[in-house]
């Protein structure tokens, strides 16, 4: 998978993602939003179970199998999954669709800083200005029009460190471990199974409420987690961690507009130009990085 595969791949998964914002906010009518995380990522991890276990198959023929360490990693990435959606799906209860979909998208500017002082990675320049618009459409959308944050939205803004560096370490530890549906159902695993146990111990379930909530857990425990996230370790093997983060935010754009279209929210005029701004940065990221190689390439001498 070349670069640009994997960037579109990205997007795919960024509209997954947005779509999943109005079946999240809808399941939390009739369950707990850990119930909800957890039934999710369960769904999820039986989604990728036969695909990880044919993976299991080859790397171990080939004597390559996981090794202590790297189940480590993957717990590692299972509790920064849980630590994301948890408090994400604890701030839909309290805030629009439009709004989780945007504050969300302030992980974007931590995963470039985080990689730096981490990792010392340094990504291209137009990184710095991407993800500060980012972060300004966020503003835009939810404190620019009222000056006023509510508790939900909170959860949401606070969400975004566990995914930035998850986002940060995703691509690199699958890399390592050539094994990216093995990374994605322990990562599955972990999260759901913590998030069930929780949700069972401390929030009120019945078998009426999870088959009242049936159809958002399917979606979002298939697309969202099974399909999405899967990808999104698959995808980040071949694309830089900030370039993902940014074309990631895109799906703040795509929760707009399912919000606008299944749910009657609406953006003003702030709001508009908070989406303008990540789809131009989105768009920025992807271009500007490719100019140098395009001009050297057409200044190149051709053969006659």
């Amino acid at each position: 998978m070349n670069r640009i595969q994997a960037n579109l791949l990205l997007v795919v998964i960024a509209l997954i993602w947005g779509s999943a914002f109005v079946a999240q906010s809808q399941a939390m009518a009739h369950i707990g939003p850990m119930m909800f995380t957890g039934l999710r990522f369960l769904i999820g991890a039986l989604v990728v179970l036969p695909f990880a276990a044919a993976e299991w198959r080859r790397q171990s023929a080939k004597g390559h199998a996981l090794t202590r360490r790297d189940l480590a990693k993957i717990g590692g990435l299972g509790g920064l999954l849980l630590l994301g959606a948890a408090m994400q799906q604890i701030g839909i209860i309290n805030t629009t669709v439009t709004n989780a979909g945007f504050l969300t998208a302030l992980y974007v500017p931590l995963v470039p800083v985080l990689g730096y002082l981490l990792l010392r990675q340094l990504p291209h320049w137009s990184v710095w200005p991407g993800a500060l618009a980012c972060l300004v459409g966020a503003f835009l959308l939810s404190g620019a029009r009222t000056l006023q944050i509510g508790v939900g939205d909170l959860w949401v803004m606070t969400s975004a460190l566990p995914w930035a560096i998850h986002v940060l370490l995703v691509g690199r530890f699958a890399d390592r471990m050539a094994a990216p549906f093995a990374v994605a159902l322990g990562q599955f695993l972990v999260c759901g199974l913590v998030a069930l146990a929780w949700g069972l111990m401390f929030e009120p379930a019945n078998r009426e409420a999870v088959r009242a909530a049936a159809w958002p857990l399917v979606y979002t425990g298939v697309m969202s987690v099974g399909v999405a996230f899967t990808a999104q370790v698959v995808a980040q093997r071949y694309a830089h961690a900030a370039d993902a983060a940014i074309i990631l935010s895109s799906e703040t754009l795509f929760a707009a507009g399912f919000g606008f279209v299944l749910m009657g929210d609406r953006l003003n005029s702030s709001g508009l130009a908070g989406c303008a701004l990540i789809f131009v940065s989105m768009v920025a990221v992807q271009v500007l990085p490719s100019l140098n190689t395009m001009r050297s390439n057409w200044n190149a001498p051709r053969e006659r």
